[in-house]
């Protein structure tokens, strides 16, 4: 993952509260995983289908699990519907995030 010389990776910054992560979400996958980056965005594979909100929240669900935080601390600031989402982790910061997320 490509990292500043401060140790947080392109996608991934400061937000209020906490931090904001930049992910490209792939839905439709066989299971969950990270699968690296894709410019400055953390492509993520999604084990569910965009079908009613399914893919968003099996989408936060794994990072909540990931991150070892409660769902109920992320929220998708932007990107509902699309691949390229803006999701927001409170009580985190961006270096902690990197290290929870470890290599891809």
């Amino acid at each position: 993952m490509t990292t500043s010389s401060s140790g947080e990776s392109a996608w991934v910054g400061p937000a209020r509260g906490g931090a904001g992560l930049a992910v490209w979400a792939v839905p439709g996958a066989a299971h969950s995983e990270i699968v690296g980056e894709t410019g400055d965005f953390l492509r993520v594979r999604v084990g569910a289908p965009p079908i009613e909100g399914r893919a968003n929240k099996e989408l936060l669900r794994f990072l909540a699990g990931r991150l070892g935080v409660r769902q109920v601390d992320l929220r998708i600031a932007a990107g509902v519907s699309g691949h390229r989402k803006r999701i927001v982790v409170a009580g985190l910061s961006p270096a902690q995030i990197v290290q929870r997320l470890g290599p891809a």
